[in-house]
């Protein structure tokens, strides 16, 4: 199984960006999918879940309101729109995958990680 997350770089506060995630080695449309980010010296930090089908989506309320997730499983894609960044987003960004949506959101224990993009937000 391969995640390979991309469109991570640097941006002004209060600007925009769009990570996606591609998949492959796993039946996309049969896993839930989810974007982390770490900073550092801080724990990885569950920021949105998306159902397979995409019809339900969930967020961490630092982000709730700013970043959306999204899928399209004909590309065995998921995307996270980051819009109002603030320098406090400056993370490594991973994306996720799982069978349960538990073990995203909850648990934060999904059976596959992406290798991550940095991003970063300048004041």
């Amino acid at each position: 199984v391969q995640l390979q997350a991309s469109g991570g770089g640097l941006v002004q506060a209060g600007g925009s960006l769009t990570l996606s995630c591609a998949a492959s080695g796993l039946t996309f449309s049969r896993y839930a999918m989810g974007w982390f980010r770490q900073a550092p010296a801080k724990e990885r930090e569950f920021l949105a879940g998306i159902i397979r089908g995409g019809g339900s989506t969930y967020y961490a309320d630092s982000v709730k309101g700013r970043f959306t997730i999204s899928r399209d499983n004909a590309k065995n894609t998921v995307y996270l729109q980051m819009n109002s960044l603030k320098p406090e987003d400056t993370a490594v960004y991973y994306c996720a995958a799982d069978q349960s949506l538990h073990s995203i959101v909850e648990l934060t224990t999904p059976d596959y990680w992406g290798q991550g993009t940095q991003v970063t937000v300048s004041s």
